[in-house]
């Protein structure tokens, strides 16, 4: 996810321009100060007061120069309107929230508004197109079958910045690629590219203890499944990017 949205920002703005950032369900803060150590002026929103407070602490190990450009808001991601006003982000991510919100289309018109004309705004989704695949790969054929005809719901929140620990079960809620098409669409921030994420390694085991650095030859087949169809359709999430017209 990281290499798209760098593949989308660097499309997209010039080179070394320090952007705008706003982060809403920052979890513990690894996109928000991934983009601050880049030299960009971060906010980030998150509800949860465990997950501000690993934020924070991350954030004390920081440099000086660092802290400064990441500004942590204690919120609701619905409530974007309260706190800035609107075209105040050139970028605007939302990661892995939308399967957690019962009607994700407000939050999404919230979003979009924070962006300044021709911002960015990144989507994470579950992807509701291919929900049996992971446990068809696995062999749990009955929760294959089950997830034919499922209809997921929203769970309590994870902490935003996935690992094998986070993936998202069957009780989640999951979007269609053409339903959020059309809604970035209606909300004035058409889809100008999307990715798929976690093709291979979704299926990977989840318990597997202590798990070193990425091989580079996995980076790299997911990197180009994530771009390639069919492959791409049947990821675990889907990585959405809207421009704000």
């Amino acid at each position: 996810m990281a290499r798209q949205l760098d593949e989308q920002i660097v499309g997209r703005f010039p080179v070394g321009q320090r952007l705008r950032v706003l982060d809403v369900g920052m979890g513990r803060g690894a996109r928000a100060l991934r983009l601050a150590r880049a030299g960009h002026q971060v906010t980030g929103v998150e509800q949860e007061p465990a997950l501000i407070s690993t934020a924070r602490r991350a954030l004390t190990a920081e440099p000086e120069g660092i802290r400064e450009r990441l500004r942590i808001v204690q919120g609701d991601g619905r409530d974007t309107g309260v706190h800035f006003l609107p075209g105040s982000f050139d970028v605007v991510l939302c990661h892995e929230v939308l399967m957690h919100v019962e009607e994700p289309d407000p939050l999404l018109a919230g979003l979009a508004r924070m962006l300044a004309p021709g911002g960015l705004l990144s989507l994470v989704v579950r992807n509701g197109d291919a929900p049996a695949m992971r446990p068809g790969l696995a062999g749990d054929w009955a929760a294959a079958l089950a997830a034919f005809d499922a209809v997921p719901r929203p769970s309590s929140r994870g902490d935003g910045d996935p690992g094998p620990a986070d993936r998202p079960g069957p009780e989640v809620r999951a979007d269609r690629l053409t339903a959020l098409t059309a809604t970035l669409a209606g909300i004035g921030a058409p889809l100008h590219a999307w990715y798929g994420v976690g093709v291979f390694t979704d299926t990977a085991t989840d318990t597997e203890p202590n798990p070193g650095p990425v091989p580079p030859q996995q980076l790299a087949a997911e990197e180009r499944a994530g771009r390639t169809d069919p492959y791409r359709g049947v990821a675990a999430l889907l990585h959405l990017c809207g421009v704000r017209g």
